[in-house]
C-alpha cells in the first residue's frame, strides 16, 4: 500500500516517523508533500519521497492523509481531483471541522472517506485517535485501524462527536499538562527540586492513566484504594473540591467545546 501525506508539517511528519518505526511500512511506500521540501531532508535520506507537487503525489497511492490547515482543505483537494489513480482509494483526513460530505465534494465519486483525530502525543506513538466514517469497506476501516493503532490507541465514533473528541482527546493534552504542570509547582513548594518533581509527577499521572486503561475500572475505584479514614489523600482531595478543581475542568471542557462550535 503505497501511502501519501499531503501536508509535511508537526502531525504528517509524526505519523510518518511512527509507521516506520513500527514497521507498519517501509520508507520507500511513503511519499510526503510540503511546499518547502526542504526542510524534510532527514526524511528524504530515509528512503521516503518528498515532494511540492501534489499531484505526482497522489498518482500512485493506495491511501492519502491529508494534515494540512484547515483553510488550505478544501483548494488542496480540488486542485487533485483529477489525478488519483482509479480503484479503491482511502482518503483521511486529519483536518479539524472539515466534514465528510465537504470532503467527498472535492473528491471523485471512487475516493473513500475517512477522518481521523490524533492528539499530539502521536510522535511518540501515545496517540488517542478517534476515527470517523460512513462508507468505507471492511477491508479499508481494518487497514485505518490498524494504521492509528501502531501510533496509539483508536476509537470509532459518530462524526457528529468529532468536536468533543477535538476538546476531550486533543485539547486535552494540554489540560493534562497543567494539571501535571500545577502537581511539579506544588511539588516544589514541598520540598522537591523541580526535576525530581517533575519525574514523580509525570510518572504518577502516567501510572494513573495506565490504571484505568489496563483495569478497565471507574477513576473511583482506584481513588477508593488510597483514601484511608482521616488520611492525608482525602483532605487533599476535598480541599481541591472547596476550591472547584472538578467544575473547573468540566466548565473548561464546555467552554472549550462551546469556542469549536463557532
Amino acid at each position: 500500500m503505497n501511502i501519501t501525506i499531503i501536508g509535511g508539517g508537526n502531525l504528517g511528519t509524526a505519523i510518518a516517523s511512527g509507521l516506520l518505526k513500527k514497521k507498519f511500512c517501509k520508507a520507500e511506500e511513503i511519499t510526503i508533500t510540503k511546499r518547502n521540501p526542504d526542510t524534510l531532508a532527514s526524511f528524504k535520506q530515509m528512503g521516503i519521497t518528498i515532494t511540492s507537487d501534489n499531484n505526482a503525489a497522489v498518482k500512485n497511492a493506495d491511501v492519502i492523509i491529508l494534515a494540512v490547515k484547515p483553510f488550505q482543505a478544501k483548494e488542496v483537494l480540488e486542485a487533485i481531483q483529477h489525478s488519483y489513480k482509479s480503484g479503491n482509494i482511502l482518503l483521511c483526513s486529519v483536518v479539524t471541522g472539515f466534514l465528510i460530505n465537504q470532503i467527498k465534494e472535492s473528491v471523485p465519486s471512487h475516493i473513500s472517506v475517512v477522518r481521523a483525530m490524533p492528539n499530539t502525543a502521536i510522535a511518540i506513538g501515545e496517540s488517542m485517535t478517534c476515527l470517523s466514517t460512513d462508507t468505507i469497506n471492511a477491508d479499508q476501516k481494518l487497514y485505518i485501524e490498524n494504521l492509528f493503532n501502531q501510533l496509539g490507541k483508536v476509537v470509532f465514533i459518530q462524526e457528529n462527536l468529532m468536536d468533543a473528541a477535538t476538546v476531550l482527546g486533543a485539547c486535552g493534552i494540554a489540560y493534562a499538562l497543567r494539571f501535571i504542570r500545577a502537581n511539579i509547582q506544588g511539588g516544589i513548594e514541598i520540598g522537591f527540586d523541580a526535576t525530581t518533581a517533575t519525574l514523580i509527577a509525570s510518572q504518577t499521572v502516567k501510572g494513573a492513566a495506565e490504571l484505568l486503561i489496563q483495569t478497565g475500572h471507574h477513576p473511583e475505584q482506584e481513588i477508593d484504594k488510597v483514601t484511608t479514614p482521616k488520611g492525608c489523600t482525602i483532605a487533599g482531595l476535598n480541599e481541591m473540591e472547596h476550591q472547584g478543581f472538578s467544575s473547573s475542568l468540566i466548565k473548561g471542557l464546555t467552554v472549550s467545546y462551546q469556542k469549536i462550535g463557532k
